[in-house]
C-alpha cells in the first residue's frame, strides 16, 4: 500500500473524493462540483496512484467504495468541513434572505408543526419561503440524495437503523438527522363507536374493521407487524395516505384507525372522535428531521434546521414529552 507524500498532495482530489462518496455516482459528483465526469475520473485516477488502491469500483448506476476508501473518508470529510468552515464563516442572514426551503412531512406533523415555522419566519426571516411537500415514503434518502428536498421530517425507525450501522462500520454516513419530538399512536374511532365502551381487547380489536394510513399505499404498517408478532391481523377496508382523511372518514363510518395522539386536537374533529390505548405494545414514535451531510455545514441549512428545531419545540415541548 502507497504511502503518499501529503506535501505533494494536491488537496483538490480529496473534494472530489468526498462528494463522490457522498453521492457514490461520478455524474452526481461531477454535477456538484462544477466539473465534467472525465475530469472526476482523471481526479479518482490521479488520487488512486497517490494512495495505491483502487478506491471505488463501478455498480449498477453508480459506483461503492473499497475498504479503503471507506476507512479514509471519514477523517477526510471531517477535514474538509472544518475547513469549509473557517474559510466561509457563515453568511446566512435571515432578515435578508430570500431562500426556498423545501420540506417533506406527514399532514399530522405539519399541522402541529408549520405554525410556529411560519411565526418564526415572519418574524425573523420575511423575505424566506417554505414549500411543505407530502412525506410519501418511510425512506426519503433517495429524494434527499437528488435534492428534491431539504429536510424530511418523519418517523424513519428502519432508516437511522441502518445510519447507526453504516456509522459503526465506517465512521460516517451520507446522512444526519436531529430527534424533534417524541410521542405516541391511539386506536380513534366515532363518538358512539360499540367499542368506544368496555373493555378495548385484542380480540375485539382484531375483529372490527380498519382504516390504514399508508404513506406509500401498501397495506401493511407497523400496527399490522406489531399484530403478525401476536399471531394475529385486522381486516383493513380502506388504506388512505393522510391522517386529516383518516379522522374524516373514521369520524361518519365504524372503521378503527391509528393516529398520533397529539392530531386529534388539531383536526377540527376532536368532538367527534373518541381515543381509546391499543390493547398491544407498539414502540414509541420518534419524530426525526434527515438531511444529506452535504449540507450539514451550509449556514443557511442550519437555519433551517434551527427553525424547525425551535418550531417543535414550541408545538410538543422538550423531546420525548
Amino acid at each position: 500500500m502507497n504511502s503518499p507524500n501529503f506535501r505533494t498532495l494536491d488537496l483538490n482530489l480529496l473534494r472530489v473524493f468526498d462528494e463522490v462518496m457522498s453521492e457514490r455516482n461520478l455524474t452526481r459528483a461531477a454535477r456538484n462540483l462544477h466539473m465534467t465526469q472525465p475530469a472526476v475520473s482523471n481526479a479518482l485516477s490521479r488520487l488512486r496512484d497517490a494512495v495505491g488502491d483502487k478506491l471505488v469500483v463501478r455498480s449498477g448506476y453508480g459506483v461503492e467504495p473499497t475498504p479503503r476508501a471507506m476507512s479514509l473518508w471519514p477523517a477526510i470529510a471531517e477535514a474538509l468541513r472544518q475547513m469549509e468552515a473557517s474559510l466561509t464563516p457563515g453568511n446566512f442572514t435571515a432578515s435578508e434572505a430570500n431562500n426556498t426551503f423545501v420540506l417533506a412531512m406527514a399532514d399530522a406533523t405539519a399541522a402541529k408543526l408549520m405554525p410556529g415555522l411560519v411565526e418564526i419566519i415572519e418574524r425573523d426571516a420575511p423575505g424566506v419561503s417554505m414549500r411543505v411537500l407530502p412525506l410519501l415514503t418511510r425512506d426519503p434518502r433517495a429524494l434527499l440524495d437528488e435534492g428534491q428536498m431539504d429536510l424530511a421530517v418523519g418517523y424513519f425507525p428502519a432508516v437511522l437503523a441502518d445510519l447507526t450501522s453504516q456509522e459503526q462500520q465506517a465512521g460516517m454516513s451520507a446522512f444526519d438527522h436531529q430527534r424533534l419530538y417524541s410521542g405516541e399512536y391511539v386506536c380513534v374511532m366515532r363518538t358512539g363507536h360499540p367499542l368506544a365502551r368496555g373493555p378495548m381487547t385484542l380480540k375485539r380489536y382484531c375483529e372490527a374493521h380498519h382504516l390504514l394510513v399508508s404513506f406509500s399505499g401498501k397495506p401493511f404498517g407497523f400496527i399490522d407487524e406489531a399484530l403478525a408478532s401476536l399471531g394475529r391481523t385486522r381486516r383493513i377496508v380502506l388504506t388512505v395516505n393522510q391522517f386529516f382523511t383518516a379522522g374524516r372518514v373514521v369520524a361518519a363510518s365504524d372503521l378503527l384507525t391509528v393516529l398520533p395522539r397529539h392530531f386529534v386536537s388539531v383536526t377540527g374533529m376532536a368532538n367527534d372522535l373518541v381515543l381509546r390505548d391499543l390493547p398491544f405494545e407498539v414502540p414509541p414514535v420518534h419524530v426525526d428531521s434527515l438531511w444529506h451531510r452535504r449540507q450539514g455545514t451550509r449556514s443557511d441549512h442550519a437555519w433551517l434546521r434551527l427553525a424547525v428545531a425551535a418550531a417543535a419545540m414550541g408545538a410538543f415541548g422538550a423531546v420525548g414529552d
